[in-house]
């Protein structure tokens, strides 16, 4: 299977419904080649990561994290293989992360025949295909070959085999019942009565043994046919061997394998038929429904010309109206703010007019004439009882000083005006 294959390219005539599932086969044996390469030692322990399981990549779960691990595994398997790769972080520019990777890639001589922008994702074919070529890589560098398959040596169940003896004698068959009655008690719970395999075995020992000691001469049977028919028919059904299926037996698989086949050939041919017919039916309505849309077209030609005529007409009419409404706009807001101004001078008029026949103001300025009238008085007299507290000051100072003078006397201490 070519590279194409593997990465789940297009399913062309080569290609099948089962190219669909190859990511996940890719996927299981990539698991396969890094336990080989111990990450789980190297890697997962070493970095605090969880493993990942055999369909971490093939099924998209949380695209950052996916992303994140595709690019440190990468990294680490590219190391493995020899060369220098910083590990990337979260927060480092995924473009450059994946622009690296597959340049060293490229390096091995691997094609890289898809968009970069496939690996942002961290998960698909893509992202599984660079893990595994570098994986390869790796493991060519540590000179890890692989071995040619051992394959263990089949045994033929000498248990399942029964060889079909229709010579019994009469003794053989009494032995063969009383067997069949000891398998009875044994398997009380079984359906059919089954006969031991052990005891066909000793039966078949028993026989060579008879045929060892059989005289030459031809013997001749007393028994009745009659009994001996009412004999077989009363054990044939304890004679029965009954081999129990094992579900595990790749045998049971390849028959199950087969049966599937046949019904999906079998329902395949059906369908095929009834798809065939489908396909026809379709064919045939769509040329139906083609052959009328040209003639419909053909009848209502003038009518679509005329339509066509009236909603260019209709465009013209509604630009025109488009244009004479944007005046009407703009004159309707000059008409607005004149009104507004004219309102503000109408006010003011108002309140001018309202002002000179109204004798507020003068009453207003006689009150205020009035109480300056009367803070003036009041400060005349403050004015006069400071003038008289000053004079009685100078008074006493004088005499004071007179009668230091007169008496002889120094000043006394502590009068000071």
């Amino acid at each position: 299977m070519s590279e194409d294959k593997k990465r789940g390219g297009d399913e062309g005539e080569d290609g099948g419904p089962g190219l669909v599932y190859m990511p996940f086969v890719i996927m299981e044996e990539l698991l396969d080649k890094l336990r080989l390469l111990d990450y789980d030692k190297d890697f997962s322990r070493k970095m605090n990561l969880k493993p990942i399981n055999r369909h971490y990549f093939a099924i998209q779960t949380n695209p950052g994290e996916q992303f994140y691990m595709f690019t440190s595994l990468a990294a680490w398997l590219l190391r493995k293989a020899g060369r220098q790769f910083e590990q990337p972080q979260e927060y480092d520019d995924p473009n450059a992360t994946i622009s690296s990777i597959l340049d060293e890639v490229r390096k091995y001589g691997h094609a890289i025949d898809f968009p970069p922008s496939k690996l942002k994702q961290g998960w698909g074919e893509h992202c599984i295909y660079i893990l595994d070529r570098l994986a390869d890589e790796a493991l060519k560098s540590t000179n890890f070959h692989w071995k040619k398959p051992q394959y263990p040596e089949e045994e033929m169940d000498e248990e399942n085999i029964v060889e079909d003896d229709s010579e019994l004698t009469l003794n053989e068959i009494e032995k063969t019942m009383a067997i069949g009655q000891n398998s009875d008690v044994e398997d009380a719970d079984d359906d059919e009565p089954m006969m031991d395999l052990e005891g066909m075995k000793r039966l078949n020992l028993n026989k060579q043994n008879f045929e060892s000691s059989k005289p030459e001469e031809i013997l001749e049977s007393t028994t009745d046919a009659a009994d001996w028919r009412l004999e077989v028919e009363r054990v044939m059904p304890q004679l029965k061997v009954t081999i129990r299926t094992d579900n595990k037996d790749w045998r049971v698989h390849l028959e199950q394998m087969h049966q599937h086949h046949e019904g999906i050939e079998t329902s395949l041919t059906d369908s095929r038929s009834h798809l065939d017919k489908l396909q026809d039916e379709i064919s045939r309505t769509l040329e139906k429904i083609a052959s009328r849309e040209k003639y419909i077209n053909s009848q209502l030609e003038h009518l679509l010309m005329n339509f066509r005529s009236v909603q260019d007409a209709l465009a013209e009419t509604k630009e025109k109206y488009r244009q004479a409404s944007g005046g009407v706009t703009e004159r309707s807001r000059t008409l607005a703010e004149i009104t507004e101004e004219l309102e503000k001078v109408k006010q003011e008029m108002d309140e001018r007019g309202s002002s000179m026949t109204d004798g507020a103001p003068l009453v207003r300025i006689k009150q205020s004439i009035h109480q300056l009238k009367n803070e003036s008085k009041q400060m005349d007299i403050r004015a006069g009882v400071v003038e008289h507290i000053l004079l009685q000051a100078k008074l006493k100072d004088k005499t004071l000083q007179n009668k230091q003078v007169h008496g002889g006397g120094a000043p006394q201490d502590g009068f000071i005006i």
